[in-house]
């Protein structure tokens, strides 16, 4: 019983914190940029996000498989312009990563 009134208590502490907003702001963000390099490549990428005291730090995209069909140089440019566009704001950087499957 004390366990539910805590976990109450906590999610309404919670609710109206901005932390939470920027949370859930982040991952529609990150399903934004996901589908634009998606409609992009014809790739469906992972996006992660990291914030810190309000500010963007990073984000991660990590496509499945290496993705040959345009240079790199030309790819690490569609994913800037996606990441800036959707998060609205330039992170302090910006990871490019690729599964290489066995």
């Amino acid at each position: 019983m004390y366990r539910i009134a805590l976990v109450v208590i906590l999610a309404l502490t919670f609710a109206g914190c901005d932390a939470v907003n920027t949370m859930t702001e982040g991952f529609k963000y990150a399903k934004a940029v996901e589908g634009d390099l998606e409609q992009e490549t014809g790739v469906k990428p992972q996006v992660g996000f990291n914030w810190s005291n309000g500010r963007l730090v990073s984000v991660t995209v990590a496509f499945p498989g290496l993705y040959q069909s345009k240079p790199l140089p030309e790819l690490a440019g569609m994913v800037r312009a996606a990441v800036s566009k959707e998060f609205k704001q330039e992170p302090e950087s910006i990871v490019l990563a690729f599964s290489l499957k066995s």
